[in-house]
C-alpha cells in the first residue's frame, strides 16, 4: 500500500499520465498483493470475513476500472465493527481514505486495531450511556496515514460513490489520546511548577489508566452531540456557523461527559475521577496550543476553559506557578457547563443570527476578542441585510487570541506536541513500513 500511496491523486484516483506515475500494470500488480495479503489474513479474523470479501471485491473492481476515484461503499457497508463490541477482538481495516487531523488526501491505508470494550465500560453503555455506534479502540499497525495526529477512524472519511443513510459506527483510538495526554501533560505540569495531588500524579504515569478515562471520555461525549436541548443540527454538519458556535458544541460535550464523571464518581465508578482531571488538563494544557490559529474552535474552547476556571479563582498563575483548587473545580467547570447548556435552552426560541451573537457575547465574557472584529463591535458593525452564512465571512481566522499566558505556554509546548505525531501506547513513534 505504501508503494500506491505516491501514485495517487488527491481524490485517490491514479492518473498514469502524472509524471512518476505507474503503468497500469504496476498498479494492478500492487493491487493484487493487497488483495492477497487480506484473503491470506482474513481466515485470522473470521469475524470480518463478509467484510474482506466486498474489500478484496471493491479493490479488484478499482483496478478493473481504471484506478478512477475509488467507490467503496460495498466494503463499507459490510465493515459493522459496532456489532460485535467485544473486548480485545481484531480488526483489519483497508479503505481510501483521508485521515482526520492527518492526511487530507484519500488515499489507500490500512490499519490492524483492537477493539477496547472492558466489562464496566459495556455496563455503562448498556444502563445509563446508550451509544451503539461508538468503539473504543487502539492502534496495532497501520500506514503512513496514521502517522500523524489522527485519532479517529470515522465511515464519512472513506471514498463512496453516494453517502450511505446513516452511519453505523465510528471509532475513537484511545491509546493515541492517551498518550499524547500523558507527554503534554507532564512536559505542561512540570514548564507550570504546578503540584499534583497523588492520585492525579499517578494517572499521568499509568497508560492503561489514562486509556479508561479516555474511552469513558469519549463515549459520553460522543453521544452528547445528539442528546440536550439543541436549537440547530447536532453535528452541524450541513450549517456554516462561526467557529466559536462549534467550540461551545464541542466543550459542551466534554464538559457534559465531565459532568457526568462527577456523577459517576459519586457513585463509585473507578475511572470517573480520572475522567475529570482527563478533560480538564487535556482541554486547558493542549487543545489552546495545537494546531494552526485558523478557525481553531478547539484550542477556543479550552482557551474558554481556564479563562473561566481562572476568574473563579479555581486556577492561579501567581510567582509564574500555576495553582489549582482541587476542592472547587468540579463545582465551577460544571457551572461553566451550565451556562453553555442555558445559551442552547434560550437558542431554541431565537433566530440563528441572534443565537451566534448570544454564543458570542458568552464566549467574550471570558476570552478577549481580536480589537479588529467586526462581530465585536456588535450587529451595527455588520450588513444584516445579508444572509447569516454570509456574516461569517466577516469572523476573523482568529478572533479570539491567545492570552499572553498561552502565548508564552505555545512557545514552550510546541517541540513537545509535535513530538507525539503518530504516538501510540508505548509513548514511541512508528517509523511506517
Amino acid at each position: 500500500m505504501e508503494q500506491i500511496r505516491p501514485w495517487q491523486s488527491k481524490d485517490g484516483s491514479i492518473d498514469f499520465q502524472a509524471e512518476g506515475a505507474p503503468s497500469r500494470t504496476d498498479a494492478e500488480d500492487a493491487v493484487r498483493r493487497v488483495t492477497d495479503a487480506v484473503e491470506r489474513l482474513s481466515p485470522l479474523l473470521p469475524h470480518d470475513a463478509a467484510y474482506h470479501r466486498a474489500l478484496v471485491a471493491d479493490l479488484r473492481r478499482w483496478a478493473d476500472d481504471g484506478f478512477q476515484v475509488p467507490d467503496f461503499l460495498d466494503s463499507l457497508l459490510a465493515f459493522q465493527p459496532a456489532a460485535e463490541r467485544a473486548d480485545g477482538l481484531q480488526h483489519l481495516v483497508v479503505f481510501p481514505m483521508y485521515t482526520q487531523n492527518g492526511n487530507p488526501d484519500r488515499n489507500l491505508e490500512a490499519v490492524v486495531l483492537r477493539m477496547v470494550w472492558p466489562d464496566w465500560l459495556a455496563e455503562l453503555e448498556r444502563t445509563r450511556y446508550d451509544n451503539p455506534l461508538f468503539c473504543g479502540i487502539t492502534f496495532e499497525d497501520f500506514t503512513a496515514g496514521y502517522d500523524t495526529n489522527s485519532a479517529v477512524l470515522f465511515p464519512e472519511t472513506i471514498a463512496v460513490r453516494e453517502a450511505p443513510e446513516r452511519f453505523s459506527w465510528g471509532g475513537i483510538f484511545c491509546d493515541r489520546e492517551a498518550a499524547r495526554f500523558r507527554r503534554v501533560t507532564a512536559a505542561a505540569v512540570d514548564l507550570l511548577g504546578l503540584e499534583l495531588p497523588e492520585d492525579i500524579a499517578a494517572l499521568v504515569h499509568d497508560q492503561k489508566r489514562c486509556e479508561e478515562a479516555f474511552v469513558l471520555w469519549d463515549m459520553v461525549h460522543d453521544r452528547t452531540h445528539s442528546h440536550g436541548d439543541l436549537p440547530f443540527d447536532p453535528f452541524m454538519i450541513k450549517q456554516r456557523q462561526p467557529f466559536w458556535m462549534y467550540g461551545l458544541e464541542e466543550l459542551r460535550c466534554d464538559l457534559t461527559a465531565f459532568k457526568e464523571a462527577v456523577k459517576l464518581q459519586a457513585d463509585g465508578v473507578p475511572q470517573a475521577r480520572d475522567v475529570q482531571y482527563a478533560v480538564l488538563f487535556d482541554r486547558m494544557f493542549r487543545f489552546p496550543v495545537t494546531g494552526e490559529r485558523v478557525r481553531n474552535y478547539d484550542g477556543l474552547g479550552g482557551q474558554l476553559l481556564f479563562a473561566y476556571l481562572h476568574k473563579h479563582d479555581v486556577v492561579r498563575w501567581t510567582d509564574n506557578r500555576l495553582s489549582i483548587d482541587w476542592e472547587r473545580a468540579p463545582q465551577v467547570t460544571n457551572e461553566l457547563c451550565a451556562e453553555i447548556e442555558n445559551l442552547y435552552r434560550d437558542g431554541i426560541d431565537r433566530p440563528k443570527l441572534v443565537h451566534w451573537f448570544a454564543g458570542y457575547e458568552l464566549v467574550s465574557a471570558y476570552l478577549a476578542p481580536h480589537p479588529g472584529s467586526k462581530w465585536a463591535k456588535g450587529p451595527d458593525a455588520l450588513d444584516l441585510s445579508l444572509p447569516p452564512r454570509k456574516l461569517v465571512d466577516d469572523v476573523l481566522a482568529d478572533e479570539f487570541p491567545l492570552s499572553m499566558f498561552y502565548e508564552a505556554l505555545s512557545k514552550k509546548l510546541k517541540n513537545v506536541i509535535a513530538s507525539t505525531k503518530g504516538i501510540t501506547a508505548n509513548g514511541a513513534e512508528r517509523v511506517a513500513a
